[in-house]
């Protein structure tokens, strides 16, 4: 997966605004690991299931997430942030 260009919906600025400062700098950190390597294995990347069918997670620490999609044109929109409990909100 080639990473061109990363898309954020007015969901996932208005969350990372709520987060604790030091989690928006390990999510910063995260996510330039991802433009560089997505399969990095410290992302533990993983498709979602049933109502989260075609989205996808990264991890930011053991409980904060970061869910995304792949567009059709190849960008990335982060769509949420927030602790492992976010999978419920979407």
């Amino acid at each position: 997966m080639i990473i061109v260009r990363i898309l954020y919906a007015s969901t996932f600025v208005k969350e990372a605004r709520n987060l604790p400062h030091a989690i928006v700098a390990l999510a910063i950190k995260k996510e330039k690991i991802f433009k560089e390597n997505p399969l990095h294995p410290s992302l533990r990347l993983h498709v979602l299931q049933g109502n989260l069918k075609g989205l996808r997670s990264i991890s930011i620490t053991g409980s904060y997430r970061i869910i995304f999609e792949r567009q059709k044109n190849g960008d990335i929109l982060f769509i949420s942030i927030g602790k492992h409990d976010i999978y419920k909100n979407l």
